[in-house]
């Protein structure tokens, strides 16, 4: 399939992001709602389209999908029930690529963050329910070599960043001795990647997006097996 090379993102899309931050209530989205729709949601949309089957190209179990509601693009609207933050509405734009046969919480993903000043693409799995997070673990203790020579690559080292928590002390049942306690006592598996925000409004952004992830693609195969699941 060949995409073409035309840029999807106009610099429109940061100045509704900014300008949002500043008018972050609903009277001022719903007179620029049909301006979110042109310069953020549809383009959006649409590269995340025309990222789909390229992505296949790095694993073909990951999923870009371009519904508007259920699919890729996370919703801008913010719940604000638990929150003390009442802003309604998010001011970034971000979609996550999970896996085919995965599960939100027990599943690796790509993604992708638009925001001004902070755009970022990365891969892995954010705080992982109690049966992901131990077959991780348990992966790195047993397969450090592997987990080392993806970790020393030249590509992930000068990419990539890991991100996220740790546990102070080593979780029950791992040895603190362990050359990789460090990862093991980690609560997030993700790394984060930044994107120059001067690039996306160009033609090769979509070029740059799938570089970051192959990138990421050794650690984010070391996570999906650990959890029982093809790459």
């Amino acid at each position: 399939m060949t995409i073409a090379k035309t840029a999807y993102f106009t610099p429109d899309l940061f100045r509704f992001l900014r300008e949002l931050r500043l008018h972050n209530n609903r009277d001022w989205f719903q007179e620029n709602k049909e301006r979110y729709e042109r310069s953020v949601r549809d383009p959006f949309l649409r590269f995340v389209a025309d990222l789909g089957p390229r992505l296949k190209k790095i694993s073909p179990y990951f999923v870009a999908d371009p519904r508007p509601v259920g699919g890729s693009m996370m919703r801008i609207y913010r719940d604000i029930r638990f929150s003390k933050d009442k802003t309604p509405y998010k001011t970034a734009v971000a979609a996550h690529f999970w896996h085919v046969k995965g599960t939100e919480g027990a599943t690796p993903a790509f993604y992708l963050r638009l925001q001004p000043g902070n755009s970022s693409a990365g891969g892995g799995i954010w705080r992982p329910e109690p049966g992901a997070l131990k077959r991780i673990r348990n992966a790195i203790a047993e397969d450090g070599k592997t987990w080392k020579r993806i970790k020393d690559g030249r590509e992930f080292r000068s990419s990539c960043g890991m991100a996220g928590e740790s546990l102070k002390r080593p979780p029950p049942g791992f040895d603190a001795d362990n050359p990789f306690i460090d990862d093991i006592k980690r609560k997030d598996f993700a790394t984060t990647a930044p994107l120059d925000d001067r690039r996306i409004a160009t033609a090769s952004f979509m070029d740059d997006l799938l570089d970051s992830f192959a990138a990421t693609s050794p650690f984010l195969k070391f996570l999906t097996k650990a959890v029982g699941l093809s790459f």
